[in-house]
């Protein structure tokens, strides 16, 4: 059973809330950009994948960074934590974003498809992924968040 010392421990975690933080600023510049590309406020790039920069990568990379300055780059911990985040970066990359790409094509085939009135169906969602910028930018995000609350 969980006491409240657990809690006050717990809201006491730097490499959970950097992580936290690195994802938050993350998804909070998608939307800053969103308003300024497109003069409007649209609350899926709060909560939709995809976009500059990569929440996923802010939040491993930062993830990796706290534990590495914690626990030292050279513990098993961090080995554990840096293979993580490589993956999620080369999905985020290479996987969802190829994903969103063929979801583009596909869609275009549907509306092909419906304009000739012989299918009807619902598109898919086609910003899945990241570019490579996206990426690094959100890596880059995840390492600065963890140097700059780093006790």
């Amino acid at each position: 059973m969980m006491k409240m010392r657990d809690f006050v421990e717990f809201s006491q975690n730097y490499i959970f809330w950097t992580a936290g933080i690195a994802w938050f600023l993350a998804q909070t510049l998608k939307v800053a950009l969103g308003v300024i590309r497109e003069k409007r406020f649209n609350f899926r790039y709060f909560v939709g994948s995809g976009g500059m920069p990569s929440s996923h990568a802010a939040a491993v990379s930062s993830l990796a960074t706290s534990i590495g300055l914690v626990y030292g780059f050279d513990s098993a911990i961090f080995a554990l934590s840096l293979t993580f985040a490589l993956i999620v970066f080369f999905d985020a990359q290479g996987v969802r974003h190829s994903s969103g790409k063929q979801a583009v094509i596909l869609n275009k085939m549907l509306d092909d498809i419906y304009w000739k009135k012989k299918f009807d169906e619902t598109q898919l969602k086609e910003f899945l992924g990241h570019t490579p910028v996206q990426v690094f930018a959100g890596a880059g995000l995840g390492v600065i968040i963890s140097l700059l609350f780093y006790k």
